[in-house]
Parts: C-alpha cells; sequence; structure tokens
C-alpha cells in the first residue's frame, strides 16, 4: 500500500562500523529527524570547541528545532535510546558488541514510527527490564507487527494471531500463544484419532493389495491411490510416539556438589562478588538474571572452573561431572560429520533399568535426523548448530548443568524438547536467562545480579 512505512529489525543486523550511535539511528529521510541530528551535532561541536561561530551554528538549529516542532520528537528519541542502554551517541558503531549493535538497530527502526514493524527474533540480547518496556510499548502502539520469536511469554503479550509453519504448510490461529496452545493440542488429539483408523486401515488395505492379480484395472487404481494417502496418514508421527526422558539416569552424584565460601571478584571498579557464600544441594534448579554485563558469565565460569575469584574458597565433589552450555556456541573441526560430533563425546546416553539412547536416536529426536548425519557439521544453518552444541553436552550424562542462554537461537519445538530433558534432569541445573518462560518452568529459586 502506498504510503505505509515499513519497519525491518533483523536478527543480525548489518550497520555500518564507520556511523556513531546518533548517525545509525538517525539515518532515515525524515525531515524532523535530519534537524535533530543537525542540532545533536551543534551542541557536541559547541561542547567540544566553544567559539563564536559554534555558538551562531547552535543558535541557527534551536530555530530549526523550534520551527519543525522537534522537542517532544527529540524527546521520545532520548527515551527509547536510555530504554536500550545506549548511553554515549558518538560512540562509532564498530567499538560495539553484537548485543549492543542489535540494540541500537532496534532503537533506530522504533525512532522512525513505522506503520508495519517486522522483527526477527527481538528479544535477544536484550535484559528482562528492556523485554517488558518492549512489550509494553508495543502493546500501545499503534502498528501492525510480524514477527518471529522463541519468547512465549512475548508471543503471549504482544500478538493476537500466531501463524504456523510446519511440513511445508501454514496453518493459522486466531489468538495469542495460549490460544495456539489449546487448538493445537486439539488437533494433535484428533490427529491421533485419525492416525490410529488409518493404522487399521491400512492393514485391511494392505491383505486387498496382495490378493489383486498383476493386471489393474482403473477402479483398483484409485483404489491403490487411496492406499497411499492412507499408509502416510498412517506414518504421521504424533507426540506420543517421540523419545521419553523418563528414567533418565544422570551420572551419580555424591553428598558435596559445588560449595562456594566467602568469594569476592571484581573487574577495575566493577564488584561482581562479595562476600558470596552458597551450598548448592543435589537436584538444586538456580536461575540467574540481570543486566548485561553484571557478571552473570563471570559466575558461571567461576562455577564451571574456568576463572579463579579474587578471594574464597570452592570446594568440588569427587563424583561431580560438569556439563557447560556456553554463549560461545560449538568450537569444532570443520570436517567433522554430525555423527561424529556428537560420538566423540559418547555413544550412548544411559537410562534407569540398562536402557539407553544412542547418539543416531538423540540427533533424530532433537531435530537433526537420519539423513542429516553423515553431512559435514559446517553445513549447519546457526540453530542446528546451537542444536548439535546442546547434544554435545548432554550427551556428556553431567550431573552439575550449567546453561548459559541457551533459549537463543533454538525454535519453539526445540525448546520444548530442551525443556521436557531438563524437567526429567536428577542433577543440580544453573541457567542464566531472559527468557521467562523457560525459568518459570525449570528453576526453583534465582540469584539477582
Amino acid at each position: 500500500q502506498r504510503g505505509v512505512k515499513l519497519g525491518y529489525i533483523e536478527q543480525d543486523p548489518q550497520l555500518n562500523g564507520n556511523d556513531t550511535v546518533l548517525e545509525s539511528v538517525l539515518h532515515t529521510e525524515n525531515p524532523v529527524i535530519a534537524v535533530i541530528q543537525r542540532y545533536e551535532n551543534a551542541l557536541l561541536q559547541h561542547e567540544l570547541h566553544p567559539s563564536e561561530q559554534s555558538q551562531k551554528m547552535l543558535e541557527l538549529c534551536i530555530e530549526a528545532m523550534q520551527h519543525h516542532q522537534a522537542w517532544d520528537y527529540d524527546t521520545k528519541i532520548k527515551q527509547i535510546l536510555t530504554r536500550f542502554k545506549i548511553a554515549n551517541l558518538h560512540q562509532p558503531i564498530r567499538e560495539m558488541s553484537g548485543g549492543e549493535k542489535k540494540r541500537v538497530a532496534m532503537a533506530g527502526v522504533l525512532i522512525q514510527e513505522p506503520d508495519l514493524l517486522i522483527m526477527d527474533e527481538p528479544t535477544n540480547h536484550l535484559d528482562l527490564e528492556m523485554i517488558e518496556w518492549l512489550e509494553e510499548y508495543l502493546r500501545q502502539t499503534n502498528l501492525t507487527l510480524l514477527l518471529v520469536t522463541h519468547d512465549r511469554y512475548f508471543l503471549n503479550n504482544v500478538t493476537t494471531e500466531i501463524v504456523e509453519l510446519e511440513n511445508g504448510t501454514l496453518q493459522r490461529y486466531r489468538g495469542n500463544y495460549e490460544y495456539y496452545l489449546e487448538k493445537k493440542a486439539e488437533l494433535q488429539a484428533n490427529m491421533k484419532t485419525e492416525t490410529e483408523k488409518a493404522q487399521k486401515l491400512m492393514k485391511k488395505e494392505l491383505e486387498w493389495l496382495r490378493t489383486q492379480p498383476k493386471a489393474r484395472t482403473t477402479k483398483a487404481k484409485s483404489r491403490i491411490d487411496a492406499f497411499d494417502h492412507i499408509e502416510e496418514k498412517a506414518q504421521q508421527k504424533t507426540k506420543e510416539d517421540e523419545l521419553s526422558f523418563d528414567g533418565m539416569s544422570a551420572a551419580r552424584i555424591g553428598n558435596r556438589t559445588i560449595e562456594m565460601y566467602h568469594l569476592y571478584k571484581r573487574f577495575g571498579n566493577q564488584i561482581i562478588l562479595d562476600d558470596f557464600t552458597y551450598v548448592f544441594k543435589r537436584r538444586d534448579r538456580a536461575g540467574i538474571v540481570g543486566k548485561n554485563g553484571a557478571g552473570k558469565t563471570t559466575f558461571l565460569n567461576i562455577l564451571a572452573g574456568l576463572e579463579k575469584p579474587d578471594e574464597g574458597k570452592i570446594l568440588i565433589g569427587q563424583t561431580l561431572v560438569t556439563g557447560y552450555y556456553t554463549q560461545e556456541g560449538l568450537q569444532m573441526k570443520e570436517d567433522k560429520r554430525v555423527i561424529d560430533v556428537v560420538r566423540d563425546v559418547a555413544e550412548i546416553l544411559p537410562l534407569k533399568k540398562g536402557k539407553y539412547y544412542t547418539a543416531a536416536q538423540l540427533l533424530d529426536h532433537f531435530m537433526l535426523p537420519y539423513s542429516m548425519h553423515q553431512n559435514y557439521a559446517s553445513t549447519l544453518s546457526g540453530g542446528e548448530r546451537r542444536r548439535l552444541y546442546l547434544l554435545t553436552i548432554l550427551m556428556k550424562n553431567p550431573n552439575f548443568l550449567i546453561l548459559d542462554e541457551p533459549t537463543n537461537d533454538l525454535d519453539l519445538i526445540t525448546l520444548n524438547l530442551l525443556e521436557d530433558y531438563l524437567l526429567q534432569f536428577e542433577g543440580c541445573l544453573v541457567i542464566v536467562s531472559h527468557d521467562r518462560y523457560f525459568m518459570d518452568k525449570l528453576v526453583d529459586h534465582v540469584f539477582v545480579f
């Protein structure tokens, strides 16, 4: 439609590294924003090199701001930038982390006030406070929103319609995530009934086919076509056919897991831990939350033994087997096949009563099907690599599992599979995540940085 303003927030935005934050967020043909940009630059020049000429330029820019009634707009821009913790407007983009660039890109799009906003995984790299502000902003703003996200509370709170892409077909649900779950469960229940009927019909059809002579009549051909359709339905997997982690057996854990006494850790002026004491119990399930840069990952590195505290004592149980899923992901040789990446860790994942899952079964369960097992790991997409990395951690059969932002780049189905595994997990669990739904489902208490 003519005149519709489109805004697009990519998953990994490509920004010009030579631009400053201000140039990046105000990069638009909107005349009001151009006036604001000139005013901000004149203000900076006057602060850095005060002179009669810079004062004159600033006064002209102030007049232009009043003429275009740009002060309210300027205030709104500053409010959005403040919400995304973007303080230095003159910092070059090339000096920023991936998360900071994402926030700058998001602020830049919201500032333009689009009519149609497309967002790809908007909650990645945002802390809880930012996510909640963004939810509220999108609920109050009169715009059309199309978003891809694995953040289920976000999905539930801001959407009024869900479109699911599954097995090459689109299914539309006219409601939020809660409504989608309800209707999806009904569909699956109906499908299970249909599949059971189809399996009975298939047996009858198979008997009939075997009794037929080689020459087929037209009538027989149509019956064979119908049989192919029934066979397809009968082979559809329902959720009940999937692997179950009931009876999973984590490596035996002794009386002592990890005990931390009077820990201190700081970087320059930033204090991460200040006389911190905690004893992890068996089957302890702790979540860790806090703003970006508060020290959450440092704490996990100390837990995993990769960093040392400045002071204090850490005692580790003799039977402890740690699995640590980091944000950096999987470092692997490019020539490794998918199945070998997992088998290099272990051939099987043991269950109780002598049962086990093989590496191949587990890969298939986590949506890396048998047809992909001989492919090179280097050919996998970002999401597939994260799933493969996750499996290398789980196949260690740890009894102390540390997960740093595990939900990034995982789709909803994989998230549900991971949650199913973690709900049955019998060891200690420590999770850093901004995914509130994931945390609510899995942890019993939180440490807040």
